[in-house]
């Protein structure tokens, strides 16, 4: 579905998609050492250091997370989806790594949708694994 606008967009790019975390250190640490991303970024900001920015992402991923806490409300409540080409592989390999909220992997497969499976990390984002 395309819509046109008078003004065109000069975005190109999701690069950044920000998930709300209530411990930046134990969510970096999930997100390196469970699922295997790296850090990208880590920054203090503020007049005294006081904020932090936090970005991690798949090995050779152009997109990033961003670990925030929350600006407003309680944290979690965000989902993203990654792509991998054998999700059985995955999620065998997170079954394996151990205190994940995992979904088991459905094997029935639906007609026209990828195979998929979800985690959550310890905030409740979502995560969902999609087989490209």
């Amino acid at each position: 579905m395309s819509t046109h606008t008078q003004n065109p967009t000069t975005v190109n790019n999701i690069s950044v998609v920000m998930f709300t975390v209530a411990d930046q250190d134990a969510a970096r640490d999930f997100y390196t050492q469970k699922l295997g991303f790296e850090v990208r970024g880590d920054t203090r900001f503020g007049e005294n250091g006081e904020h932090r920015w936090l970005e991690v992402a798949p090995p050779g991923s152009t997109a990033r997370l961003a670990l925030n806490p929350p600006m407003f409300d309680e944290p979690g409540g965000s989902a993203i989806g990654v792509e991998t080409p054998d999700v059985a592989a995955e999620h065998a390999r997170l079954a394996a790594v151990g205190g994940l909220d995992l979904d088991p992997l459905d094997e029935d497969e639906t007609p026209g949708a990828p195979r998929m499976f979800m985690l959550r990390d310890p905030d409740g984002n979502v995560v969902t694994v999609v087989q490209v």
